[in-house]
């Protein structure tokens, strides 16, 4: 088995790209097979050499390999579009030479004027096949006085059918589709041709992607068939949707993996939730890693309705991949993101290490993704205004305070270890019980009313500097 992941460097891979990899990858993993990296880009004026390394690391940071890339060589080199015009042009002749494909030199103008005047018919726009016409003497003079010209596939039959390996049999009528062009007025092939002519001569085996590439399929076949290479198997996924059906965008929470990279997320876990988007494992399982999705990964569980992108189960997920990290990883991955996004100079890690240590493994339960921190960490700082200000200010708040205070006043230490002692006693000295006696004590230090295990925020606050804060907050009144 040979999959493909072929995408255009025309931005910063997102969220549907980085899909269609991980489900090329998992596939051509379980059957322990090989997967090329094959860059699309013969849009010139849109496509970047920044954009490739981008996408690279991107991929390679989701945990990603493959055997063939730009980045790593391989018998089918080059694996950049924009490098193979030679192979295109060659292949272009063989078709027009064999009979397959002719030259067009239809205007834009007469095929606007075809297209509107079939829709006023009520008919699908496609092609006349005009020029199919033209003899070959006709087509040299043409082509020496440099007639502005494209270069059209023949479409021949009257159905074609094929077995998609997540849809099952579809049938097409090609009277829809017409001779379609291959190459441009400008002398550049379409993608039609290049995919074609590169997933042949690659070897591919098996085509996995969106459900919006579908009508491109029949174009394909007949393509393979007339420059005679192997015609891949295809599939074809379900589009990522927002929460009402409508396109994926940013504005309903989706972003770019270097987005995702920035704001610090696992990429464990975003690995985890797209494959999740449009798959199932056929049990309750919903926290995976690579290794585990390599496994539980089959075709016959991806459905065919449309995969809804929903940013409270990605939160989820990232959650509990977050909590399942071991202590020391976790500390060390949330240190090394504060350093690279500066959040945090190394001089005070390094002065301030023991708190760090404690406020990061305070928040260890209370983050999806380490771009929370810098908001996050600032609870341990005293407090500058309070969220309930109101409820501090209650009689029974005040009270609880005062009994704090004295109570800290006469033990050696404030931490998670005498926390719960030091409440309960509270509670039995003056009745106060539920949110009346927690909620002021968790304004008092941290000014929020909602954050960190009480405990972890003891063990950071101490008890000198809970003391001093205590005093503040009753002083609100």
């Amino acid at each position: 088995m040979k999959v493909r992941f072929a995408p255009s460097p025309t931005g910063y891979i997102h969220l549907g790209n980085a899909r269609t990899a991980l489900f090329n990858y998992l596939l051509a993993s379980q059957k322990k097979g090989q997967m090329i990296l094959r860059i699309e880009d013969t849009d010139v004026e849109r496509s970047k050499d920044e954009y490739v390394d981008a996408l690279i690391e991107d991929l390679r940071w989701l945990g990603l390999k493959w055997q063939e890339g730009p980045d790593c060589g391989g018998p089918n080199a080059p694996y950049r579009q924009s490098e193979r015009q030679a192979i295109y042009e060659k292949k272009l002749q063989e078709l027009i030479e064999k009979g397959h494909a002719y030259h067009c030199f239809c205007s834009e103008e007469r095929l606007n004027k075809l297209k509107d005047k079939q829709r006023e018919q009520g008919l699908p726009p496609r092609y006349d096949n005009q020029c199919r016409a033209l003899s070959s003497a006709d087509v040299q003079v043409k082509l020496k006085e440099k007639q502005p010209h494209t270069i059209r596939f023949k479409v021949d039959g009257k159905n074609l059918i094929f077995k998609d390996l997540i849809r099952g049999e579809i049938d097409f009528d090609l009277n829809l589709i017409g001779d379609f062009v291959i190459c441009r007025t400008s002398g550049v092939p379409t993608f039609h041709l290049t995919v074609c002519v590169d997933d042949g001569m690659m070897g591919v085996t098996h085509v996995l992607r969106g459900e919006d590439h579908l009508p491109n399929t029949p174009r394909h076949i007949l393509l393979f068939k007339a420059m005679g290479l192997t015609v891949p198997e295809f599939g074809h996924f379900s589009l990522l949707k927002g929460p009402g059906g409508e396109p994926l965008s940013k504005r309903l929470g989706a972003m770019s993996m270097r987005e995702y990279r920035s704001a610090g997320w696992l990429p464990e876990s975003l690995v985890n939730y797209m494959a999740l988007l449009g798959w199932a494992p056929g049990d309750n399982r919903e926290l995976f890693d690579m290794a585990g999705l390599c496994d539980a990964f089959s075709l016959s569980r991806i459905v065919k309705s449309a995969a809804i992108f929903d940013p409270v189960k990605l939160d989820w997920i990232a959650g509990q991949h977050m909590r399942q990290l071991k202590t020391d990883a976790f500390i060390q991955r949330a240190k090394t993101y504060l350093l690279e996004n500066k959040l945090v100079e190394k001089s005070q890690l390094e002065v301030r290490q023991a708190w760090y240590d404690k406020a990061l493994l305070a928040l260890h339960d209370n983050i999806t993704f380490f771009g929370q921190l810098k908001e996050k960490l600032a609870v341990f700082d005293a407090p500058s205004a309070y969220e309930d200000i109101a409820l501090l200010r209650e009689a029974s708040s005040q009270t609880v305070l005062k009994k704090l205070e004295s109570i800290l006043s006469n033990v050696l230490q404030f931490s998670g270890e005498n926390y719960s002692d030091i409440v309960d006693q509270i509670k039995k000295e003056t009745g106060i019980k539920g949110k009346s006696l927690f909620m002021p004590i968790r304004l008092a230090l941290t000014g929020a009313c909602h954050g960190p295990e009480m405990k972890r925020v003891a063990d950071v606050v101490g008890k000198e500097e809970a003391l001093v804060r205590i005093e503040k907050a009753l002083t609100q009144s």
